[in-house]
């Protein structure tokens, strides 16, 4: 009877040791109700297992089946963030705004799990995010069978292009504008900040550190980030397993710069105190052995958030232009000797 005693001891014992192990699993936001076919709504887009992704455009004055856009942009938002980070906000033209006044139609949506897509604040899983990004640039396909259609991927953004890009059949892009790309691989980190973020994600994954006491900007237009904070759709509290998650997009990122081939334009900024200098470099000299038309672009003055901070104007210039003709200079000068002054940095 006390050996029976025993097993059943043991018995609930690693039971309740299962489910504490399973309270501290890290949480993925559900799937979708179940398969659809994708497509594009006037505000959402209809991903493939069924959840309704929120979307926004900026179409050219008098778009018709006359006057066809010069170029499709599909741009891809960063962590906690959404698709008003290519409107026009304080201090910034917007980028969507911008390239549209220049005969560039621009489609944004809320990636699950930010904005007013489903699951707010819960990490998808980098794969679906792959998935719905490349189902997007199909149906934009299907919509301009002509037309030039570009990726522009912002931080966590740039990083779900890259993963996609290197795809053995990847999306049908002309090419693509990486804006500070998200490419802080583990392999990159600190030993400290690898083991940190490894306990708390299994043991407090619902843990939300605002960042506040890292001390680092994303960007020195101080008015777009003070609007930000008012913004309920903008994450302030951020779970730590969903940094996990972006921590494992960031290793399939770097991971993939030597697969991808298409045409990039890869900004990045002076100030970035987001993306460290070394990982960027690292990407980068990936991108170019790959054989990759890759057109580096180093900016002085500019930050993580580099299309939206103060000298925004210029970024957006460069980026209309190169998306009008990527063989031509950027105007600002800012591809000339970029590699060697990002060597010459300091981290």
């Amino acid at each position: 009877m006390k050996h029976a005693q025993n097993h059943t001891g043991c018995a609930l014992s690693a039971l309740i040791l299962a489910a504490g192990l399973a309270a501290c699993a890290p949480v993925i936001a559900p799937s979708g109700p179940g398969p659809a076919t994708p497509r594009l709504a006037d505000t959402s887009f209809l991903t493939s297992d069924g959840l309704e992704l929120a979307v926004r455009r900026w179409l050219p004055a008098g778009l018709g089946d006359v006057s066809p856009p010069r170029a499709v942009v599909l741009a891809v938002h960063g962590f906690n963030d959404y698709s008003k980070a290519f409107d026009k906000v304080p201090g910034s033209p917007g980028v969507g705004p911008y390239l549209a006044a220049r005969g560039i139609a621009v489609y944004a949506y809320d990636q699950r799990g930010f904005g007013a897509s489903p699951h707010f604040g819960m990490w998808p899983g980098r794969k679906v995010m792959v998935r719905d990004f490349v189902d997007f640039v199909a149906v934009l396909k299907g919509l301009y069978p002509d037309t030039p259609l570009y990726g522009l991927g912002e931080s966590m953004g740039g990083a779900v292009m890259m993963a996609a890009l290197a795809r053995p059949e990847p999306p049908p892009l002309t090419g693509a504008v990486l804006a500070a790309p998200a490419v802080w691989a583990r392999s990159t980190m600190p030993l400290a900040y690898r083991g940190a973020l490894w306990l708390t994600t299994h043991f407090a994954p619902g843990w939300k550190p605002t960042g506040q006491s890292l001390g680092r900007m994303a960007s020195d237009n101080l008015e777009m980030l003070r609007d930000n904070t008012r913004d309920p759709l903008f994450i302030k509290k951020t779970r730590i397993d969903a940094v996990n998650g972006l921590s494992d997009l960031m290793d399939e990122a770097l991971a993939a710069s030597p697969l991808i081939k298409l045409p990039v334009l890869y900004l990045y900024g002076r100030n970035d105190q987001i993306i460290p200098k070394a990982p960027t470099r690292q990407a980068l000299a990936a991108l170019t052995a790959a054989g990759a038309s890759t057109r580096p672009a180093y900016y002085a003055g500019g930050w993580h958030m580099i299309l939206r901070g103060k000298e925004s104007g210029l970024v957006l210039e460069d980026v209309a232009a190169y998306l009008s003709n990527p063989a031509a200079p950027l105007p600002s000068g800012a591809d000339v000797d970029a590699v060697a002054r990002l060597e010459a940095a300091k981290d």
